[in-house]
């Protein structure tokens, strides 16, 4: 189980929270992968990267979930069995 945290982000912590922002996990349709992307930032920043993604032709934007506030007490992420997870810190220019 993972739980990332405001008090620090850049370690992955395990939750001392009771209440963490909990990630649905649907199951995944018949013959395919379930692959879960998560963008965290600004407003603008997970927008811009979104809307990017759009330009790219991976995603459409109305495939995205609208944003969500983390509360202080993080996200809580529970992979399934033989899952993975791979961590990508980008930082953009602010304008």
């Amino acid at each position: 189980m993972l739980c990332f945290t405001r008090q620090d982000p850049w370690v992955l912590q395990e939750s001392r929270d009771p209440k963490p922002l909990r990630l649905a996990t649907p199951s995944p349709q018949p013959g395919r992968e379930r692959l879960r992307h998560l963008v965290i930032g600004s407003p603008s920043g997970v927008q811009g990267a979104i809307n990017h993604l759009h330009l790219l032709q991976y995603a459409e934007r109305l495939e995205w979930s609208q944003l969500f506030t983390i509360p202080e007490s993080g996200i809580l992420i529970t992979p399934g069995q033989g899952e993975v997870f791979s961590y990508l810190l980008r930082h953009r220019q602010m304008s």
